[in-house]
């Protein structure tokens, strides 16, 4: 798999790798969108991208707490179980599941404000800066948007442009629109 071989190839940039590293576990589950990775770390949900986002979510994951280690769990603490639900229609399935973001203050504040929008609920980057209390930064939401580690569950693809229309999304406009799609079936 895609994923484990660049989890492989970050082993080789460190020498005490195995000293030095966070032991994270792993699930991947396929999806109508792709390869979906599922993240872990003592049963709380640490990380989730696609498959073909592998190199962003290692480096992501890196840059939260150095080198990690890897280990394929299946289903760690039922979070695998959790997306099915959700690609199985499900569509709240992951708004209560325990997620840790790290982050800065300001990341974290959007990235919880996120996890407010529900299931066919859009908002705007400058609504989204508004309801933090921020009118006015809607870049630097756009900004925290963008590094956010727990894909479908800190749903940044609800988040669309001042005029609706879909913008960026780390896992590509084609599955922000499918994702919008699948639960627009809640409104």
């Amino acid at each position: 798999m895609e994923f484990e071989a660049s989890t492989q190839r970050n082993r080789s940039k460190h020498s005490d790798f195995e000293a030095s590293s966070e032991l994270l576990e792993f699930d991947e589950i396929e999806s109508p969108i792709g390869t979906v990775i599922v993240v872990a770390r003592s049963g709380v949900l640490f990380a989730l991208d696609f498959e073909d986002c592998s190199d962003r979510l290692n480096e992501l994951l890196e840059a939260r707490v150095g080198p990690v280690r890897m280990e394929r769990v299946d289903d760690p603490g039922g979070l695998s179980s959790r997306v099915r639900d959700y690609f199985g229609g499900e569509l709240d399935a992951l708004q209560h599941v325990p997620v840790e973001m790290g982050g800065t203050p300001f990341q974290r504040t959007v990235w919880h404000a996120l996890r407010k929008l529900q299931p066919g609920e859009t908002a705007s980057y400058g609504e989204l800066a508004a309801s933090i209390g921020r009118a006015g930064a809607a870049r630097a939401v756009g900004a925290a948007n963008a590094t956010n580690p727990i894909a479908l569950a800190v749903p940044c693809h609800r988040v669309v442009g001042s005029d609706g229309s879909l913008t960026g999304y780390a896992g590509g406009v084609d599955r922000k629109r499918w994702l919008l799609e699948h639960e627009s079936s809640a409104r």
